[in-house]
């Protein structure tokens, strides 16, 4: 493997020997000495230190996961759940047990993106089967959505963070702008939307649909498409529990609209929590950087505290999950200390906000690309 592809390829597989065998059918030549490398510029110090880190991680344990951790991470989310229908059920479906019950279904589903999101990088059981297989009861039981969907789309941003075309979650034109698109679009003319307001209209259509029309869409078209028949029963069993438990007190057209209201208010925690760590930094085409280099200029962390812990899934500690991504999160508090130093030593930028801030640089880096746009659209 290059230098460039050997980093990424011990972050993405915690069992390297048994992901070798996989490699031979993939290799189809050698470059010849004289061919020129897709790599860019490599800082041959800062990948010898990141790796010597990694090992640092290694020989302090910091890739076991704590079993207890994400069996209570489990039993809150069970709890949430059974909370919410016996609110409903011993209270009656008046709005206020209904809007409470729809909050903590709400915080329910956010808390199961991140148990699925942790099985998805096989970071909780030593087997890649069995995260696999969890990932697929947690995804698909308990949000009605394909593990295979997630992983297709989220390891492609992990791979090329904030690369357009490579990171799905950040190829969002023409309905958003963002960083380098900006300029790009501005020249060519391209006018879809008022691209100077995307700050005012992301409020309509992004935290509010995103989970509710885009996901669904795409994650039942990915089951279809793909024949991910063994996803689409466990997605299936989850509308069958939930229409099951609250059709006795709401009727068909009233679970649907609590089913909606859980949808909206679970994309909104999504979209904010998601992007505050990745929008605000550099978006645009690929460089060619280092590993390290590369997740660095696409990440920045929010502080630490209790709360934006369990808030966020841990995704606070957005740099240090990029950098490891089969680290388990109770292990980021303690790995953190070592990539500042890593940063101090090498110049690189390691960036933490308050969590407010996160949220609002979300929009000032949308009104910013857009201001971009229509200076570009109107002096080129």
């Amino acid at each position: 493997l290059s230098t460039l592809l050997q980093d990424a390829f011990h972050a993405f597989h915690p069992d390297l020997h048994f992901v070798r065998k996989f490699l031979r059918p993939l290799l189809i030549g050698e470059l010849a000495p004289d061919e020129p490398s897709p790599a860019g510029v490599q800082n041959a110090q800062l990948v010898e230190d990141f790796r010597a880190l990694r090992q640092t991680a290694e020989d302090m344990k910091l890739f076991e996961a704590n079993p207890a951790f994400f069996a209570l991470l489990l039993a809150h989310i069970l709890a949430m759940e059974m909370l919410a229908w016996f609110l409903v059920c011993l209270l009656g479906p008046g709005w206020l047990p209904s809007t409470l019950a729809a909050l903590i279904l709400a915080l329910s589903q956010a808390q199961s993106w991140c148990l699925q999101h942790d099985l998805g990088h096989a970071s909780v059981f030593r087997k890649s089967r069995w995260n696999h297989l969890a990932q697929q009861f947690v995804m698909g039981h308990l949000k009605g959505f394909s593990a295979h969907w997630w992983n297709f789309r989220h390891f492609q941003h992990h791979a090329k963070p904030n690369i357009f075309h490579k990171d799905p979650d950040v190829t969002v034109a023409p309905v958003f702008l963002l960083g380098e698109s900006s300029v790009e679009y501005g020249r060519k003319k391209h006018r879809y939307l008022p691209y100077n307001h995307q700050h005012l209209y992301f409020f309509l259509i992004g935290p509010p649909l995103l989970t509710l029309v885009n996901f669904e869409v795409e994650n039942l078209a990915y089951m279809l498409v793909c024949m991910q028949w063994t996803d689409l029963l466990w997605a299936a069993s989850f509308y069958f529990r939930f229409f099951l438990s609250y059709a006795p007190f709401y009727g068909i057209p009233g679970v649907l609209v609590l089913f909606v209201a859980v949808r909206v208010l679970e994309s909104h925690w999504f979209v904010w929590i998601t992007q505050m760590n990745h929008i605000p930094k550099e978006i645009g085409q690929e460089k060619h950087r280092d590993w390290a280099s590369s997740q660095l200029a696409a990440t920045c962390n929010v502080e630490q505290s209790l709360f934006n812990d369990w808030f966020s899934g841990h995704l606070n500690f957005q740099i240090e999950h990029h950098l490891f991504p089969t680290m388990p999160r109770h292990s980021y508090r303690k790995v953190a200390p070592l990539v500042r130093a890593l940063c101090a030593k090498h110049g690189l930028t390691y960036e933490v906000k308050p969590f407010l801030t996160a949220l609002a640089d979300i929009v000032r880096s949308l009104k910013k690309s857009g201001d971009v746009w229509l200076e570009a659209y109107l002096h080129q």
